[in-house]
């Protein structure tokens, strides 16, 4: 398999991390959608990353739809997403708050360096979006005692780790740290890890 994107991207990495854990062999495609933009367009027509390009030539688009594909691959107990109730249900909604604030994240950069003048209003909403959810993970991260989220390595660890990353590179000054105790621990202890100081790459800003 191929992956297409770069790993300062969130959806790229937590693709990335999780190929890894699985031991899912794939060759990494570090391209831009700015400077590589026909490549990336030539394997998905909307031109967004992460793609993935299956053996077959077949692509999957999304990373919540290539992480689906690739729990689909492996045995139901090896699977990072919770597969009983409540935790399921309660995993996804950490890993959709998650992408969330990391969209946010994206919208945010785009409206700051890509317009010659940002709409106030936009700003400050994106902003408040994403301290309002960052509160709530942090909550729910404290509510939480020990060193994963649900007991055990899963997407939404993943998930809220690159998404915090990628907000705080791209963003310096917006996440304080101090302000989120338990999930700033949670995300340096998912960062001391070889899997995730292997699949990394510090921000890069669109040019």
């Amino acid at each position: 398999m191929i992956l297409i994107g770069q790993y300062d991207s969130s959806y790229v990495r937590r693709v990335g991390i999780a190929l890894k854990l699985y031991g899912l062999p794939f060759e990494h495609r570090p391209w831009s959608v700015f400077s590589e933009g026909v490549r990336v367009q030539a394997a998905n027509p909307l031109m967004r990353v992460p793609t993935l390009v299956l053996d077959d030539g077949d692509v999957v688009a999304d990373s919540h739809s290539i992480l689906d594909y690739l729990d689909g691959l492996v045995p139901p107990e090896s699977r990072l997403l919770p597969q009983a109730e409540p935790e399921r249900r309660q995993a996804l909604k950490v890993m959709t708050f998650a992408t969330g604030f990391a969209d946010k994240g994206v919208s945010l950069f785009y409206e700051l360096h890509l317009h010659e003048a940002p709409s106030t209003y936009f700003v400050e909403r994106c902003r408040a979006q994403i301290l309002t959810v960052l509160a709530a993970l942090d909550a729910e991260r404290a509510a939480r005692p020990g060193e994963r989220w649900f007991g055990r390595l899963t997407h939404a660890d993943i998930a809220v780790a690159c998404a915090w990353r990628h907000v705080s590179e791209a963003h310096p000054g917006l996440v304080d740290p101090a302000r989120y105790p338990a999930l700033a621990a949670h995300c340096a202890g998912m960062e001391a890890l070889p899997v995730f100081q292997e699949i990394s790459q510090p921000f890069i800003a669109p040019a």
